[in-house]
């Protein structure tokens, strides 16, 4: 690689002196690190192999790199130009993030400075052979090559080549060595802010160049594509191909939205030659055939070079808001990961400062949850799976709600149906008729007699018969049980993820928090088996009114059930709902058989009258277990004590070897936390920087919509429309104004428009050539700064060269 003199035109004509500031902005957020976590917009050489890519890149920035025939770019070289007092050359290697810790160590290790430019191939030649690229073994890599040329007549800028696409595999390279080079270019094109240079070979058809179709992949708009069409001279003159490439040059074929442009650079075998020598043949190619016939705006260097200043700027401006949003978003992500690691925690009196700051904030979120306020944004969206398992209180009302219907509806052992309604019952349930089921019960009383009269029942028979009844009730509410201890623990383990770090969080889970929920299980059960007690191996026992109301009611609707039947039998109707025919009827005969209706078998009165009794006791029972359950044990013996497993007071208690188990901070930490606190650092100074431009304006017009047609012309225009006349009226003046405040919501805001919005509106607004001048209104302030009387002839030269585009 070798450096041209260093004083050159080349690098100044890609910034204007008024847009310097604004790209020097962009570049030291570079230079402060923050283009290791956002995209910033930079300029990407890509093309096919031995496309001249690195003429361009040399003719653009002044920059020599390897052209020989030959050779070609073995790995991305990123080329970084800085404005300083002092003029040097550093070089070295940003890893690629798949390479293994101890490469990314040695690679990162590589870093040198030269006062001046003798030795800088030298260098180049040893960081190749770090990367372990040679000509029989590793061909290309994924790792960046950095140049930063330093200099007092530098712009700040950066510039990326990328190696060059690989059609098919050779010898010298491989099929890996095709993937390898493709997902490299792939890499830079998908970032967003990136302005891609298509560099097309006019030495082969430009529909086989890879370059094209990589392009339009990651740039499905074509919106922040310039293609650059190279070796021009090749072409026979005259020919089908010539014509071809000078359509493709008008944006006729291929479209980009930035359009094309054509260069003539030096051959390779051509010797040595400079800069000058180069431009000097470029401007006499472009003098002759049919080039000569296209407009000059799309031809040379010269031209490229403003071109790529005012795509840069307006690139740059289009996305300063979704930087800023960016940055914004990382740096609260970042926050909220050095909040987790808290302060440095080197003695013990920090590691319980800091196990007390988390539990404060443990017990805020967990009264929270169970108080049901959901407005931290711990609990994240309801919809969310993760955000309803945060809400413990909702959790666990669903979990009792269903614990509710499901022993309603499979806490009996047997259930009474009609014959022909057997297949409702659930299947854990036993489906069985009234007869049936006091058949069972007769069989159960003769086993069972005492001293009560025929007719009537043992009171011992309605306690055997519930005990039979409620039998799967301790099976359903172990499994209510488990769940909701499950839900509280998941509950627990993703508060602790939320206000700790994973070292911590983890720690505290299988110190703190796994055997007291251990313990509560244990709780749980023995309370839910105290309930259960009383239930399997008591007598009945109730005061409760509606036990009475119950049996009445059981009785009431089994009688209920014996008249419907008498009446329609005696009427002869198949409903009682059905119409019946006016005519006599002796009702003494339906009061005597409505009277005469008894059970002269009195067991099995005695039976009937003790299955009332049971079903009457098992609804008042029932009620009451299942209120008991949520209150007296999930409610009082795992929700209340939820705040009491990490409390501020259990921490000033908690031993001190606990304390520095759970607290004390591992190197990685630490590591971790210097890390997060150098990345937040840069993404502050970089969000400062990016909103001190929020203000920027354009300035050097009394009419917006001329002003809007030049910001239209330099993201949007075909240059191939413009004339040589179009370059006075490319440049923009743009300037931070000290006296509006980079804050937004300020008055000044308010009244100017911003850089970066008037360029995106611009892409709505319709060439300058297309609509009427509007003159400003009087008495109100305008976007733009009005120009002074002596320079309107300017400004009206400016409007008929864009209304003759």
């Amino acid at each position: 690689m070798v450096l041209k003199p260093f004083h050159t035109d080349a690098l100044n004509g890609l910034c204007s002196k008024d847009q310097l500031d604004l790209l020097d902005a962009v570049d030291c957020l570079r230079s402060q690190g923050i283009s290791h976590y956002v995209s910033l917009p930079q300029i990407i050489v890509c093309g096919d192999q031995s496309s001249g890519k690195s003429s361009v890149l040399e003719a653009i920035s002044g920059v020599s790199f390897p052209i020989k025939s030959n050779l070609c770019t073995r790995f991305p070289i990123e080329l970084v130009l800085r404005k300083t007092s002092h003029i040097g050359v550093t070089v070295s290697i940003v890893p690629h993030h798949s390479r293994s810790e101890s490469e990314q160590l040695s690679l990162s290790s590589f870093h040198e400075k030269l006062d001046g430019f003798d030795g800088l191939s030298t260098l180049i030649e040893a960081a190749k052979e770090v990367m372990a690229i040679s000509t029989h073994g590793k061909t290309f890599s994924k790792d960046l090559l950095r140049v930063e040329v330093s200099g007092p007549d530098r712009p700040h800028l950066t510039i990326v080549d990328l190696p060059g696409l690989i059609h098919s595999e050779t010898k010298q390279q491989s099929a890996s060595d095709v993937e390898l080079v493709q997902d490299v270019v792939q890499a830079y094109m998908k970032e967003p802010r990136s302005v891609i240079l298509a560099v097309v070979s006019a030495k082969n058809d430009y529909a086989n160049q890879i370059v094209l179709k990589l392009a339009r992949s990651a740039d499905k708009g074509g919106n922040r594509t310039l293609g650059v069409i190279t070796k021009p001279d090749t072409l026979i003159p005259g020919s089908g191909s010539e014509a071809m490439y000078v359509s493709l040059a008008r944006n006729q074929d291929v479209e980009f939205r930035l359009g094309w442009h054509v260069l003539k650079n030096m051959d390779s075998e051509t010797g040595v030659w400079t800069l000058t020598d180069r431009d000097i043949k470029e401007e006499e190619f472009f003098s002759q055939g049919i080039w000569g016939d296209l407009s000059r705006s799309l031809l040379g260097v010269d031209k490229l070079r403003k071109r790529l200043s005012t795509v840069l700027l307006g690139q740059i401006a289009a996305e300063l808001p979704s930087l800023i949003d960016e940055i914004e978003i990382k740096s609260k992500a970042c926050r909220s990961r050095l909040d987790k690691l808290g302060e440095p925690r080197a003695t013990l009196g920090e590691q319980r400062l800091y196990l007390l700051h988390i539990s404060q904030s443990f017990h805020s979120l967990i009264k929270a949850s169970v108080d049901g306020t959901y407005n931290d944004p711990f609990f994240e969206d309801a919809e969310s799976e993760a955000g309803y398992k945060k809400r413990i209180r909702a959790v666990v009302q669903n979990l009792n709600l269903d614990f509710a219907e499901r022993i309603a509806r499979q806490g009996h052992r047997r259930q009474i149906v009609d014959s022909l309604n057997k297949a409702t019952v659930p299947k854990s349930v036993t489906a069985t008729t009234r007869e049936e089921f006091m058949d069972h019960i007769q069989h159960l009383m003769r086993r069972t007699k005492g001293r009560e009269l025929p007719g009537t029942f043992n009171p011992m028979i309605v306690a055997d018969l519930f005990l039979e009844q409620s039998s799967p009730w301790e099976a359903i509410t172990r499994r209510h049980i488990e769940k909701v201890w499950k839900a509280a623990k998941e509950f627990l383990n993703l508060t602790t993820t939320y206000i700790a770090d994973i070292a911590t969080s983890k720690a505290l889970f299988q110190k703190i928090f796994e055997p007291a929920l251990d313990q509560l299980l244990e709780t749980l059960n023995a309370k839910s088996t105290e309930l259960l007690i009383p239930h399997q191996k008591s007598h009945p026992i109730t005061y409760n009114h509606y036990f009475t109301e119950a049996l009445q009611k059981v009785r009431n609707e089994r009688r209920k059930d014996e008249y419907t039947r008498i009446v329609k039998d005696f009427f002869g109707v198949s409903s009682i709902d059905s119409p019946y025919p006016s005519q006599y009827k002796d009702l003494r005969l339906l009061v005597a058989a409505l009277v005469q209706r008894t059970e002269p078998d009195m067991n099995r009165f005695a039976c009937s009258e003790a299955l009332d009794c049971m079903e009457a006791y098992y609804k008042v029972a029932l009620k009451r277990f299942v209120d008991d359950i949520a209150i007296e044990v999930i409610e009082s013996k795992l929700i209340s004590p939820l705040y009491d497993i990490f409390s501020p007071i259990a921490v000033t208690s908690m031993p001190t070897d606990l304390v520095t188990r759970i607290a004390g901070e591992s190197e990685e930490n630490r590591a971790q936390r210097e890390q997060l606190t150098r990345q937040l650092d840069v993404l502050m100074k970089g969000s400062e920087t990016c909103k001190s431009f929020i203000g920027v304006r354009v300035l050097g017009a009394d009419d917006s919509k001329i002003q809007r047609g030049i910001w239209f012309k330099s993201a949007n225009y075909n240059p191939g429309d413009d004339d040589e006349g179009s370059d006075e009226g490319s440049e923009v003046d743009v300037r931070s104004l000290s006296d509006i405040s980079c804050d937004p919501r300020c008055s000044a805001f308010e009244e100017s428009e911003p850089l970066s919005r008037e360029i995106a509106d611009s892409k709505m607004v319709p060439d300058a050539s297309e609509a009427e001048p509007e003159p400003p209104a009087e008495g109100k302030n305008s976007l733009f700064s009005r120009k002074k009387d002596k320079k309107k002839s300017k400004l009206a030269a400016k409007r008929a060269i864009y209304e003759e585009i």
